[in-house]
């Protein structure tokens, strides 16, 4: 065997587990995404559910209205008594 043969089959060995290794590297790559997908979805699920549970805008405006009455009721008795 002379020096070109040693060297084409350790370059060929270097390429055969260069090969490998980034065959490998792929597929870990091809995981992450449907991974990274699956938990996207998960999140957009819970984001659709988060917004659904907030107080709208005119039940809020409702409550306000209906705790300053009974403030304001509770105030006039208390002037009431203070004048008594």
């Amino acid at each position: 065997m002379d020096a070109q043969m040693i060297i084409n089959i350790l370059l060929g060995l270097s390429a055969f587990f260069g090969g490998i290794w980034v065959r490998g590297i792929a597929d870990s790559m091809k995981e992450l995404k449907k991974t990274d997908s699956e938990l996207a979805e998960k999140v957009q699920k819970i984001e659709v559910l988060v917004a659904g549970d907030y107080v709208k805008r005119e039940e809020m405006e409702k409550l306000g209205d209906a705790l300053f009455k009974k403030l304001d009721r509770i105030e006039s008795k208390l002037d009431g008594k203070v004048d008594k």
